[in-house]
């Protein structure tokens, strides 16, 4: 499913930086994979697939930052990290704990994410959890589906885009009632094939992969991010595709993938999120492989989107500042 090269830009700092000084601050980086942030009252928020004090196992922890190169834990935490959700008897999971998502609806708060390969809803009072369910249960327990992510339109309406799988993974979407915290199955609704010769490359063999979505709407379009390739692979990247409806048809873009290692100089680069940061910027955090021989533990990196309108087409273009991409590491206690 998607799981993690030192950069050439990192062992070229390397080359001006002490080498304990490097070494102390590979020692300090966050390896949060599948990442997401949630930006609130003037701080970052972020979780992921393990990472600091978390595990894919037991649940996720959760970081704040003001700036986006340094993280710590927040404020009032004890112990190794801040757990915003830990396996248990008040949520669905007993194992895998991947791929979350925050976000706020009315006074709620609102934690998505995959436990034994099912999508999962759990609310809280608190952005910091922790994150529970009345009714312990997954999103649709028909079959397996995975890598969540709630979208809410201009009219109210909420959508969710998904992995399901049938000889591969592949993205989906529902409309989602989220007071129920359930889809409506008539809506069920395939996004799209592999189809890019990006998004099956021969570095690693396997059936189609697609998953890992974000969405995001702009004049009247939605645009649909996405990771292919398996997570194993080097050439893991990202792309998007375009629809006038959140149902699709949806139009791969030809620009893409705008996330891959000839672009930022890392293996495996994929499967994060979007978001705005406090600067108005547009941001993508995502996750690479540890370096060119080992996948795990996957590191957390950070990149700046570039967004540019192109009047031809009627639609907005998106590449990456490869040159700012953003380290991030843990404050020194």
């Amino acid at each position: 499913m998607r799981y993690i090269n030192f950069c050439c830009a990192f062992l070229m700092a390397g080359l001006l930086i002490p080498s304990g000084q490097l070494m102390a601050q590979e020692k300090r980086e966050l390896f949060f994979a599948d990442p997401t942030i949630y930006v609130h009252n003037g701080k970052y928020y972020l979780t992921g697939t393990g990472g600091s004090g978390g595990s894919a196992a037991s649940g996720f922890a959760a970081l704040e930052s003001t700036n986006l190169q340094t993280w710590s834990k927040p404020a009032g935490t004890s112990g190794s990290a801040h757990l915003i959700l830990t396996k248990g008897e008040q949520a669905f999971g007993t194992e895998g704990f991947w791929a979350p998502q925050l976000f706020q609806a009315n006074d709620r708060y609102y934690l998505t994410y995959t436990a034994n390969e099912q999508t999962v809803l759990t609310q809280s009072t608190s952005l910091l959890g922790p994150y529970t369910q009345a009714k312990v249960a997954p999103i649709d327990g028909s079959e397996k589906n995975i890598d969540s992510y709630i979208f809410k339109d201009e009219d109210g309406k909420y959508y969710l885009y998904h992995v399901r799988f049938g000889g591969g993974n592949y993205l989906w979407v529902a409309e989602f009632d989220l007071e129920k915290g359930q889809i409506k199955p008539e809506t069920l609704k395939k996004c799209f094939d592999q189809t890019e010769p990006w998004e099956a490359t021969p570095a690693y063999e396997s059936a189609p992969i697609m998953e890992g979505p974000t969405v995001i709407k702009l004049k009247d379009k939605y645009y649909l991010f996405y990771s292919a390739n398996h997570y194993l692979n080097i050439d893991y990247a990202v792309g998007y595709a375009v629809s006038d409806s959140p149902y699709g048809p949806w139009v791969k873009q030809q620009d893409s993938p705008i996330l891959h290692r000839s672009i930022v100089g890392e293996n495996g680069s994929g499967h994060g999120d979007l978001f705005e940061g406090l600067d108005g910027q547009l941001y993508y955090v995502y996750h690479v492989h540890f370096d060119q021989q080992q996948v795990t533990p996957r590191r957390t990196r950070i990149v700046p989107v570039i967004k540019q309108w192109d009047a031809e087409t009627g639609l907005y273009k998106f590449s990456v500042a490869s040159d700012k991409v953003i380290v991030p590491i843990l404050e020194e206690e």
